[in-house]
């Protein structure tokens, strides 16, 4: 063996000791054994940069999810992907028993949740957990009827809608077609008139904008809303009440409430809501122009003009 010298010194370099031959034998068996394959080394190695094995693997996951995602982004085959993936685990839910089995809608009337349930077009076994709230709310607020919605889904089966209905506030007759009106005076278009008897008729054009500004005042009194056929508005200006023997009460354009007042003290005096007249002018708040029926037949009234 040759001699190695460092510093002017000269050493005697000592045999390499030999291996034996089945010195990695246990440690090869081992790692076989354990089935790890390649996978140790590479979680001591990420364990040398502080990473525990679960977080080597976690973010070894991310960099393949990141990966596919950007691989198949192409010609939107990820959404085509993500699509199916979604639609398998909406059935996958479904076959476990999250499927609609029942719709409640709350706050609504008898009609109005008859066309609730026509426009949100569910049916029986729909996936639950598929269903978009949002999409489904938008579609209730849609019918005539509804003021506003909320959609609730209570697992497994069941979905609530609860909504807010607009109230019904008068028929409107214009150009000789009628509709329900709401207290804002929109046309609520579902509602069929002929199903409202009870609510007061108001005619003409502009009716609709006006009515709930006069109709509290006359609902205040009793004697004369029992009478009363129709609220005619004339010239977009001022009402006539129509009673239902044929009477006539012309009210002003302004202080509507005052006249009211006067033609109720009139009542209470003469009881003439019930002995009957042609026409009660009120337009002029200083003076009452009353015309008693004569010889006219109950029908024939004066002409609704300013």
């Amino acid at each position: 063996m040759p001699a190695v010298v460092r510093g002017g010194s000269r050493t005697q370099a000592k045999p390499r000791a030999k291996t034996p031959a089945n010195a990695s034998t246990p440690r090869a068996s081992q790692s076989k054994g354990k089935g790890a394959g390649y996978a140790p080394g590479k979680l001591k190695a990420a364990q040398g940069i502080g990473l525990s094995p679960q977080h080597a693997l976690g973010a070894a996951a991310a960099v393949l999810g990141l990966a596919l995602a950007v691989t198949l982004a192409t010609g939107h085959r990820a959404q085509h992907v993500a699509e199916g993936f979604g639609e398998r685990l909406q059935n996958g839910a479904a076959a476990l028993g999250f499927k609609l089995a029942a719709v409640h809608v709350q706050g609504a009337s008898p009609m109005a949740e008859a066309d609730i349930l026509k426009a949100v077009g569910l049916y029986k076994d729909q996936p639950l957990l598929g269903m978009d709230l949002e999409a489904l709310r938008k579609r209730v607020e849609q019918v005539g009827w509804v003021k506003e919605a909320r959609i609730v889904r209570l697992l497994p089966d069941t979905l609530v809608i609860a909504v807010v209905e607009r109230g019904q506030l008068a028929v409107w007759q214009n150009h000789g077609r009628s509709v329900v009106i709401d207290q804002h005076g929109q046309v609520i278009p579902e509602a069929d008139p002929g199903r409202f008897p009870t609510l007061p008729l108001i005619v003409g054009a502009a009716a609709n904008q006006h009515a709930a500004d006069i109709l509290p005042a006359v609902e205040q009194r009793p004697r004369l809303m029992e009478r009363l056929e129709a609220l005619v508005r004339v010239d977009d200006r001022r009402w006539d009440l129509r009673l239902k023997d044929g009477s006539l009460v012309q009210l002003p354009a302004v202080g509507e409430e005052e006249a009211l007042i006067q033609l109720e003290q009139l009542d209470q005096r003469t009881r003439i809501l019930e002995l009957g007249f042609e026409r009660i002018d009120l337009r002029n708040p200083d003076s009452v122009a009353v015309r008693l029926r004569d010889a006219a037949l109950p029908g024939q009234l004066v002409a609704g003009g300013a």
